[in-house]
């Protein structure tokens, strides 16, 4: 009697295993543009077509600044090593 019971609850999970649904694979989100901030949403304020800027999940409007250009190297020093 033992071993009907355990045979029956054996095929009755084996049946509903064949039931389970599976989860598909999501394809990752591709990276946002250059200068963008992820998980934000691009605004485009003068119509263009153009992005000008992002709003954050927060409401606040980031314009897109263009970086300002790095400062040149410092002059070489008149005193050290002769070469």
């Amino acid at each position: 009697m033992r071993v009907k019971t355990i045979i029956l609850v054996g095929v009755g999970a084996v049946s509903l295993a064949a039931c389970a649904h599976r989860e598909e694979e999501v394809a990752a989100m591709p990276p946002p543009p250059p200068g963008a901030v992820a998980g934000s949403i691009a605004a485009d304020r003068d119509g263009d077509g153009i992005v000008d800027g992002y709003y954050t999940a927060d409401g606040v409007y980031h314009a897109n600044a263009v970086p300002m250009p790095a400062a040149p190297p410092p002059p070489p020093s008149s005193m050290g090593e002769r070469g």
